[in-house]
């Protein structure tokens, strides 16, 4: 089991800010933005590279959370705003093999990212 599949089964502690019955979104341990939430899918697949036709509405189910998590914590407005991250692999920095995305808001994010 990764990390994250205990996480969503309760076995470690974490901070919940969001949950239906395809997602799981919490806080980041170690934030790197005053707002850092991963939202993961409860149904694994390892990376975005990896996922399949038939993970076509998972996928979207992950964007549509990713959105609830950003309005539940305010900073999806015309003031505010958040940035969503896929890391696939090694060089991107993936450390759990179980697709995730980050949400990161709370401060001025540069651009490029890296």
């Amino acid at each position: 089991m990764t990390i994250f599949e205990r996480l969503v089964a309760g076995e470690i502690p974490c901070e919940v800010v969001y949950e239906d019955g395809e997602t799981f979104a919490f806080r980041d341990a170690a934030p790197q933005a005053p707002v850092h939430v991963l939202i993961v899918p409860k149904r694994v697949i390892a990376r975005v590279g990896e996922a399949e036709a038939g993970d076509q509405a998972l996928l979207g189910a992950l964007l549509l959370a990713a959105g609830e998590v950003a309005r539940r914590l305010g900073v999806c407005g015309a003031e505010q705003g958040f940035r969503l991250v896929i890391n696939h692999g090694r060089d991107a920095g993936e450390t759990v093999p179980h697709l995730h995305v980050h949400l990161l808001a709370g401060r001025a994010l540069g651009w490029p990212p890296g």
